[in-house]
Formats: structure tokens, sequence, C-alpha cells
């Protein structure tokens, strides 16, 4: 990992931020969140790190944990993104639980369309070690 800072700004005591080079795949890919109020028609993620351009794909599951029906999704740049928040398209009462996913950005006939539909391969999930990069949560 690279990290990047102009000598102006380490002279003048600015605040900095670092930017990361990341080398393809290689880097740790993951999707951090936390059960949440979804009162506000929002789910977030608090941190999510991807290996390139894609999706937050969020998913209805339960114990059984297998992704369901896509409820919400948000484009995901290269890289850790704080804070990503995805509109749900369907209602989520308390108590169900969602499934945050990485989804690529390939495949599909569009680029920056979310084509995926389930099972299908158009900006499908990204799989690490044949592993879904993921988290579950809880509505509340």
């Amino acid at each position: 990992m690279k990290f990047l800072m102009t000598a102006a700004a380490m002279t003048m005591g600015l605040s900095l931020t670092a930017t990361a080079a990341f080398a393809g795949d290689d880097m740790m890919q993951k999707v951090e969140a936390a059960d949440q109020s979804v009162a506000n028609g929002i789910v977030s993620a608090d941190s999510i790190t991807a290996a390139q351009n894609g999706w937050l794909v969020v998913h209805r599951t339960d114990e059984t944990m297998k992704p369901g029906p896509v409820v919400a999704y948000a484009p995901l740049r290269a890289g850790e993104t704080k804070d990503v928040a995805a509109i749900l398209t369907e209602e989520v009462k308390p108590g169900e639980m969602l499934m945050l996913m990485i989804h690529a950005e390939d495949g599909g006939m569009q680029t920056g369309v979310f084509e995926y539909t389930l099972g299908a391969k158009e900006d499908g999930p990204i799989r690490v070690d044949d592993k879904l990069v993921m988290t579950t949560i809880t509505a509340m």
C-alpha cells in the first residue's frame, strides 16, 4: 500500500487525506455494518473496501444465510468507502435480516446501471476464496 502526500501540505500543516494504492484484487475486501433502524428508508454500511468499482447490494435473508431478493443497492468506488447508504426499494420490517454484499460492475449491457437479478451473472456478487464478501444485519 502506498500513501501519497504533497510537500506543500506537509509544510503548511494542512490536514491530510491519505490516498491508498491497491494492487488489484490482493486487497482485503470487506463490508462492515451494524444492526440498524430502517425507518428512514435507508440501509447503511459503516465501511466497505472493494477491489473494483461495483455495488453495495442489500438482500433479504434469514437463518439459512442464503441471499434472497434485492431490497436496496448503491454504487461503490474501488478502495475504502465510509458510510455507504442504499435506499430501500421495498418495505423492510424491524426484526428482518438483511445481507449487505459487494457486487461487481461487469457482465451487463450498461456500465453504471445495476442489472443483477437473483442468480444472474450480470453485476453479480464478488467472491474471495469462494466466499461472498458480505455481512448480515438485523433491521430494527
